[in-house]
């Protein structure tokens, strides 16, 4: 099946800013004395900053509003996101997508601060570029709303749209959203999402896509 429309996940999918939201994090934890632990990667990768928020409240003790807290977890990644790269082969797969005029929109759980900084840093900031950011719906992935989103400004069924995702939520959302998830992940796992495709390769990605 060739996707009449593809959406993106952002951070992790197609721009490597995912070692910088965790050192965003860990900054903001050890200034304020707490000590973060060894699996913060595994466990806010693709998550939403209010369920990561409320983790490290709960867990860590964090006593910082959350307004607070996320302030200065975006002062910090400001300040560096011009550092950032995209993902090896992506942005040809995306660029590729768009020559031959497929719709495409980015999806993402950050806030539309960090996915319009990050699609700048990318060179893909066109006019009329479609993304659904966390501050677009009410709920963010695994929930599918985002990917619902982005359907329909596409004005494309479901169905016939393919999703491109790092992380478990995202791929999650994808599936719940009726869509053809494929699940790229940077790093080996040992659990791909329910419905969802195990990409393993960047020449598998093209493959699915019916780019050769």
């Amino acid at each position: 099946m060739t996707p009449r429309a593809v959406y993106w996940d952002m951070d992790g999918t197609l721009i490597d800013s995912e070692p910088l939201h965790e050192r965003a994090l860990r900054t903001v934890l050890l200034s304020l004395g707490i000590t973060p632990p060894a699996d913060l990667h595994d466990r806010v990768v693709g998550v939403a900053a209010i369920p990561v928020y409320e983790m490290m409240r709960d867990e860590l003790g964090l006593k910082l509003p959350f307004d607070d807290w996320i302030l200065r977890k975006y002062v910090y990644y400001m300040e560096h996101v011009a550092s950032l790269k995209p993902r090896d082969g992506a942005i040809e797969v995306y660029r590729d997508l768009w020559a031959q005029g497929t719709p495409q929109a980015v999806v993402s759980n950050s806030d539309r601060l960090i996915v319009e900084a990050n699609l700048r840093v990318l060179g893909i900031d066109r006019p009329g570029m479609k993304s659904v950011t966390r501050n677009d719906v009410r709920n963010g992935k695994p929930d599918p709303e985002p990917f619902l989103r982005a359907a329909w400004l596409t004005g494309i069924d479901p169905a016939e749209t393919f999703v491109i995702e790092d992380s478990h939520a995202g791929a999650t959302a994808g599936v719940a959203a009726g869509m053809k998830a494929l699940f790229w992940p940077q790093q080996p796992v040992d659990h791909v999402p329910d419905g969802a495709i195990l990409v393993s390769s960047l020449a598998e990605l093209r493959g699915h896509l019916g780019l050769y």
